[in-house]
């Protein structure tokens, strides 16, 4: 045998799993997070800097990941509506009927304690949490049967809550901001646990169990064939609608839990703009993450590098003394080429231009 040709099927290796490597679907949102932040640490002081302030770290990496936190929590629920070639555009609403609830139960109510004043919870606080996870399920379940049981486009079954959903939680409230004053449920989006933002550790979790989920169970392929092809899936066997009302409550919970650790964040209920335009942002992080709009596969990871990278952006814009306005016309920007990207029409082009 030739020595030559050793050198020459090992370039050949070496050069296909490069190939392989750039054609994963994982490498260009990555890209785009890296680029990002390179342009943090060249045009932003002291970036990447770490410091240790009553027990926890801050910095600006922390508050990027802890804001981005209810955005991944969106984007996982939104990625599996997206995969069955559905979408929620009533997520935003959900998390304002989500905080609505779980400020009005807890309340701002306070008594002396021994001389001293302090704020209690009209009800324990794990009846609000619950009473509020409670009415984001419902509104899943009011989505589900709009899309699984009558058969609406999701566009149109989920507009209809994300309008009367953003006018219940006004009526909650009475237009107003509720305020509260009960420590403990700051913590859940404002404290720490070992020196991390606490929302970070639901997110993960989120993310962590439902990727179990997946890997574990025949779920993820249900969605995925879901996808694909609905038709044929039922014929196969699969519940083709009760998996769909599955996500559409699956996506509705993770949006209560979004809601609750803004209002805890915030420690308020704002039902004017809590959660506002949420559900855009959630649609471009699962597409950043190369889940296609198309239905199909989907990554659960790409839709959380998806969410980083939009609040990595949205950092980067008011860093630079940019004015916030130009953050939409950004966005607006990426969503075009995104969707650009996906259309088959605009790739048959590319490879016509090629060759």
């Amino acid at each position: 045998m030739d020595s030559k040709l050793i050198p020459d099927a090992a370039t050949h290796a070496g050069g296909a799993g490069w190939t392989a490597l750039l054609r994963h679907p994982l490498v260009r949102p990555l890209a785009a997070l890296a680029l990002l932040l390179l342009i943090d640490f060249l045009l932003v002081p002291g970036f990447f800097r770490l410091e240790i302030k009553d027990g926890h770290l801050y910095g600006a990496l922390i508050d990027i990941v802890n804001r981005a936190a209810p955005l991944m929590l969106a984007a996982l629920g939104m990625t599996l509506v997206i995969a069955t070639r559905g979408v929620d555009i009533s997520v935003g609403a959900v998390v304002a009927i989500s905080g609505a609830v779980a400020a009005i139960l807890i309340g701002s109510k306070m008594v002396v304690v021994n001389g001293v004043p302090e704020y209690v919870s009209n009800v324990p606080m794990v009846w609000a949490l619950a009473a509020a996870m409670g009415a984001a399920l419902l509104c899943g379940a009011w989505n589900g049967v709009l899309v699984a049981g009558l058969g609406l486009q999701p566009i149109i079954a989920t507009l209809i809550l994300m309008v009367a959903g953003r006018g219940l939680a006004q009526l909650l409230t009475d237009g107003q901001i509720v305020t509260v004053y009960y420590k403990p449920f700051f913590f859940l989006g404002g404290g720490y646990l070992f020196g991390l933002p606490f929302s970070l550790y639901i997110a993960v979790g989120m993310f962590l169990l439902l990727a179990l989920l997946m890997k574990k169970t025949a779920l993820g392929l249900f969605i995925e064939s879901v996808g694909i092809n609905p038709v044929a899936s039922r014929l196969a066997g699969i519940r083709t609608a009760a998996l769909i009302f599955f996500v559409y409550m699956f996506c509705s919970a993770c949006a209560g839990l979004a809601g609750l650790m803004i209002a805890s964040n915030i420690k308020s209920a704002d039902a004017n703009n809590a959660g506002l335009l949420l559900e855009l942002d959630a649609i471009l992080a699962v597409t950043l993450g190369g889940t296609s709009l198309a239905g199909g596969k989907f990554s659960l990871v790409g839709s959380v590098i998806g969410a980083l990278i939009i609040q990595t952006l949205t950092y980067t814009i008011y860093s630079l003394g940019v004015p916030p306005e130009v953050n939409m016309v950004v966005k607006s920007i990426v969503v075009f080429l995104v969707c650009l990207s996906q259309s088959p029409q605009f790739r048959r082009m590319l490879r016509m231009s090629k060759s």
